[in-house]
């Protein structure tokens, strides 16, 4: 595999237009921005820098579609098809987009194959699967009286969504959204957008009719903005930071108050408690849970949690792994971290190990930036000594720094857990199966670990509470995002 891998990183990748109404087009103004692989800091290709006018095309190519009913209107049987074929697409060219993607954003090629084209690829098989199985209801009214509960298509969606997963996430919002019978106009981050271009041209492929999915790259300042405050978008989903998810609740508020679901960021705590039924495994997954893809994962464990009977022992084994692991060139199948996504990034990871060295943290292992003569973005993985008070205990890193944090019980384990504005994920390693239970009820997050981390599937649902967001991706609860209920109220 490896020789097919290096032959994909060799091709070239020709310059990038929108895809609106099932066809490319470059943006109205004519602008492009480069795209700079994290592999080796050099230009890869250019992307269209859509504009607000190009929004506007792509809503109205949206629209259109919708009201046209080609897709809207089509039995949930006949979009199963296309969905179905386009998971079949996205598994035959599923090293490709692996490899593409990489080229883009970093991740290393082990895990980019499994959480992009194969989760996606999953994703759309999924919803494809599950559309035809999703019924109205019948309200338990009087005898003479007939009260149907409909399951409507919203219309419009649009979504954005970030730069670390962009197809994995990307399918998280397209599928159900398609599937219940919308038609969605997509925004990628500036920094990943090659592989969402090439998902639009294989749901083409498949069948899916023009406008029904539109792919709009850009600045998220000018064409994100635009879609937060277009008054023909019924829904926005969003994946991203805290600061940008405000602002969309804001846009919403100034134009049309269309429905905006929010997946932000996470602190999330790793619970190891003294009885954990294998502590060796618990240091490595723990390890991996917050350094693969160089901790640009938004459910990462950044914060680790130790008892302090263990905590020095545990700590160390946790360090030695990271220490261990092999950072670099992530198109490398034995990369097991590969490449910060972008200088600016890089540059912010940096900054949080000052400051937690400024503020008193004790560093163990990492921490500095490495391979700079590659031209590229890496960064040795960071394991610290904290404590909850510190900056590094309480703020979102985004990157290969984990904060780890003694206690001494339960009741401390929880008050430390919770004791942050994020509840995205979390963990607790433990073989008391009551304190299991306990902690489950107890950590204010959308996600709990019992001793694994990173456990995922279609069939649950992912989602935050607290500022880490409304609303779920994945499971049968995503499609609630993109219907709308309606009541038949009839006299009989």
């Amino acid at each position: 595999m490896q020789d097919k891998i290096d032959q994909l990183r060799a091709l070239p990748v020709p310059s990038q237009s929108l895809f609106i109404d099932g066809a490319w087009r470059p943006a109205v103004g004519g602008g492009a921005m480069d795209v700079i692989s994290p592999i080796d800091g050099t230009r890869l290709t250019t992307i269209a820098d859509a504009g607000a006018e190009d929004v506007d095309h792509a809503v109205a190519a949206a629209r259109r579609a919708f009201e046209k009913g080609s897709w809207s209107r089509a039995a949930p049987a006949e979009r199963k098809k296309v969905l179905l074929k386009t998971a079949e697409l996205i598994e035959k060219h599923a090293l490709e987009l692996a490899v593409l993607g990489v080229r883009d954003n970093g991740t290393e090629i082990s895990m980019a194959l499994k959480a992009e084209p194969g989760s996606a690829a999953g994703t759309f098989r999924y919803y494809g699967e599950a559309i035809d199985k999703v019924y109205g209801e019948i309200a338990p009214t009087a005898d003479n009286i007939l009260g149907l509960v409909h399951r409507e298509p919203v219309g419009v969606v649009a979504a954005i969504v970030p730069w670390n997963f962009p197809m994995m996430i990307g399918a998280w919002k397209i599928a159900p959204a398609l599937a219940a019978g919308n038609s969605v106009v997509l925004k990628p981050a500036e920094g990943a957008s090659l592989t969402l271009l090439r998902l639009a041209e294989l749901c083409a492929e498949a069948g899916l009719p023009d406008g029904v999915l539109n792919i709009v790259t850009g600045r998220g300042a000018v064409s994100g903005e635009a879609l937060g405050l277009h008054m023909d978008i019924d829904v926005l989903a969003f994946t991203g930071s805290g600061p940008v998810g405000r602002r969309l609740l804001e846009y919403s508020a100034r134009s049309n108050l269309k429905r905006v679901y929010l997946e932000l960021g996470g602190k999330s705590p790793n619970i190891v408690f003294a009885d954990a039924p294998d502590l060796d495994q618990a240091a490595r997954i723990s390890a991996y849970g917050i350094f693969r893809n160089s901790g640009q994962v938004c459910v990462a464990g950044s914060r680790l949690l130790v008892e302090k009977s263990i905590h020095e022992a545990f700590s160390e084994k946790v360090a030695g792994i990271a220490a261990a692991m092999e950072v670099g060139d992530p198109l490398q199948l034995s990369t097991e971290a590969g490449a910060v996504s972008s200088e600016i990034q890089l540059q912010k990871d940096l900054s949080h190990v000052a400051q937690a060295l400024s503020e008193g943290a004790q560093l163990r292992i990492g921490g500095t930036r490495i391979l700079e003569e590659t031209g590229g973005y890496y960064m040795r993985p960071a394991v610290f000594d904290v404590t909850p008070s510190m900056t590094l205990a309480r703020e979102e890193v985004f990157g290969p720094i984990l904060s780890i944090i003694p206690f001494e019980t339960e009741a401390e384990a929880l008050e430390i857990a919770n004791a942050t504005e994020y509840g995205l994920a979390s963990a607790v390693w433990t073989s008391n199966l009551s304190r299991a239970h306990r902690m489950v009820r107890g950590i204010r997050a959308g996600v709990v670990h019992v001793n694994t981390y990173g456990g995922s599937d279609n069939s649950v649902p992912l989602g935050g509470v607290k500022q880490s967001g409304n609303g779920h991706d994945k499971s049968l609860h995503a499609l609630d995002k993109y219907v709308d209920l309606k009541t038949a109220w009839i006299q009989l």
